[in-house]
């Protein structure tokens, strides 16, 4: 009954809730970006969703125009193209907040797997058929497991490929934990630990 409908209703009414309790917050993310450096307010990718669905994804621009042209689609820490205050926001997942409009709309929930971009998910495709079974969600086991996964790909000179060959994996396997176990209590559970886990 949870998987079916009271996902979304779930997603629906906490979405509203956050969104009106981090409208303040917004605003402040929204004013900094818009007087700290030049291009859009938010920055606006293709992911893949439920069943191979791409859809438009929202985050607050934490890099320099067009930086998806000029260099991998993996980022770590020191990438020279993250700006000043997207090292602040990116650090404390604020530039995901935009996300929640995602969420409202139907594309992502709450809690799910986390959408990839499609060069991945075709890696990866047999593994992805169950993966994108559910909606994709703004966190889960394997985003608080990789919370600092930017870090982690500073050791590595081909980002991608250490992405693709060892860290994709590992996430596919939490992923694949939590689709197994969906339920109202563990959705809460995550959602708590991911705001305990943000500084």
């Amino acid at each position: 009954m949870y998987r079916t409908f009271g996902k979304r209703l779930f997603d629906i009414i906490a979405t509203t809730i956050g969104m009106l309790l981090l409208a303040p917050v917004m605003l402040i993310i929204i004013l900094w970006i818009k007087f700290s450096s030049e291009g859009p307010l938010l920055y606006v990718q293709k992911r893949v969703g439920k069943n191979f669905k791409e859809f438009d994804l929202y985050k607050f621009r934490s890099m320099v125009v067009d930086a998806d042209r000029n260099g991998p689609s993996v980022t770590s820490g020191d990438d020279s193209r993250i700006t000043k205050v997207g090292k602040i926001i990116r650090h404390t997942k604020i530039d995901e907040l935009p996300q929640l409009f995602n969420v409202l709309k139907g594309d992502m929930s709450l809690v799910g797997p986390r959408p990839e971009v499609m060069k991945f998910v075709s890696q990866k495709k047999e593994s992805y058929v169950k993966v994108l079974s559910v909606k994709p969600g703004i966190t889960d086991t394997a985003a608080i497991e990789f919370r600092d996964e930017e870090s982690i790909m500073e050791q590595y000179d081909d980002k991608e490929e250490a992405y693709i060959k060892y860290v994709l994996p590992q996430k596919i396997k939490l992923y694949y934990m939590y689709i197994e176990n969906i339920t109202f209590v563990n959705d809460v559970r995550l959602i708590l630990q991911t705001l305990k886990v943000i500084k």
